[in-house]
This record gives C-alpha cells, sequence and structure tokens, in this order.
C-alpha cells in the first residue's frame, strides 16, 4: 500500500464549545489544528482539511479544504466521504482521517492502522484505545467511497454501523489520553494542562 493521505475532520458544530471553529482555539503556541496537523502530516503523502461553512476563515492555514458532499451536517462518515472524493482525484487508494480537536493523537497513528489493516487481510482499520473504539481515526479505502455514498443518501450516520459492513483491522492504542479531544472549555483547560 502507497502511503495514504490525511483528512482532518473539522465539519461538525462544536454545539459544546459554544459554536464556531473550536479547532482554531489557542493551545501553547498555537492552535488545537496545529497541533492536529504537525501530527499528521509527518505521517501521510498530503493533508486536507474536512469542513463546512465559509472556507476563507482558514485562510491562514496551508491545506486545501474540502466540504461535505453530503447536505445537513451528517457526521464523520460525510467528512471521510468528502476525503475520499478529494484523494481519488489524486490517485491515491486509502485515506487517514484524524478528528481536528484531538491534539495528542498517536505520531505513528498511520502505520498502525497500516499494519492492523494487513494483519487482518483488510483494506479498513480503525483505532482502538482502552475506552473503545476511536472512529474518527481509522484507514479508509477510496474504492469504498460509492458504497459509502449510498449508505450516507439512504440516513445512516454512524461510523460504526458502516465499518461493520466490512472487513476492518483494529490498531490498539494503550494510551487513552493519547485520544483525549477538546469539546468544552473545561477540555480545554485540561489540553493546556497536558501540554
Amino acid at each position: 500500500m502507497i502511503q495514504p493521505l490525511g483528512v482532518i475532520l473539522a465539519g461538525g458544530q462544536a454545539t459544546r464549545m459554544g459554536g464556531g471553529d473550536k479547532a482554531l482555539l489557542p493551545l501553547g503556541a498555537g492552535t488545537i489544528l496545529s497541533h492536529v496537523i504537525d501530527r499528521l502530516e509527518p505521517q501521510v503523502g498530503g493533508v486536507a482539511l474536512n469542513a463546512n461553512g465559509d472556507a476563507a476563515r482558514f485562510a491562514g492555514i496551508d491545506l486545501p479544504v474540502i466540504a461535505d458532499s453530503i447536505a445537513g451536517f451528517a457526521g464523520p462518515l460525510s467528512g471521510v466521504l468528502a476525503g475520499m472524493d478529494w484523494a481519488a482525484q489524486r490517485g491515491a487508494s486509502h485515506i487517514v482521517t484524524a478528528a481536528a480537536d484531538t491534539p495528542f493523537f498517536p505520531c505513528d497513528l498511520v502505520p498502525q492502522l497500516m499494519l492492523a489493516a494487513e494483519n487482518a487481510g483488510a483494506d479498513l482499520a480503525l483505532a482502538t484505545s482502552p475506552s473503545g473504539r476511536q472512529p474518527t481515526f481509522g484507514l479508509w479505502p477510496v474504492a469504498l467511497r460509492e458504497d459509502l455514498r449510498l449508505a450516507l443518501q439512504g440516513g445512516l450516520r454512524k461510523v460504526v454501523l458502516w465499518t461493520e459492513k466490512h472487513r476492518a483491522g483494529y490498531a490498539e492504542f494503550a494510551d487513552d489520553a493519547a485520544f483525549f479531544n477538546v469539546n468544552t472549555p473545561d477540555d480545554l483547560v485540561k489540553a493546556q494542562a497536558m501540554l
């Protein structure tokens, strides 16, 4: 498998943070998003940001911004599909997704996902930690994009319900803190302390 492309999922509405782009909130010397980019970029062949609304608000970030093609904030799978479509235009066979609000995810996420897929004889792999599956951190084959599009058009929203229809590998990570995500103002305080 050639090196996948990376897609950062920032298509949600951040309602628990009071709306807006929580990925752009300051964290340490940068933003939550800059930490995510710094972790993902070295592991993939290129990175795009999945976000909805006016892309100009990300003008300071040197990444392509791709919007969901399924209307109505259809959840992370819609961002996965947008990433697959973007990757298909570049001739890539796979994407790896990471959540835009999870700044401490593993620096070996991509190789571990690729290894999990290989060991399972699968094209798809998801991250897990002691607290369970981490469905926004996955390796996704571009070849499944039409299957995913049909599922989303049919109303499916849960990542696990779609992945269970396909053979998937699971990359197990021992540290739950690696998948700590910033959903509330209190979480942002915790993230500052974790730095």
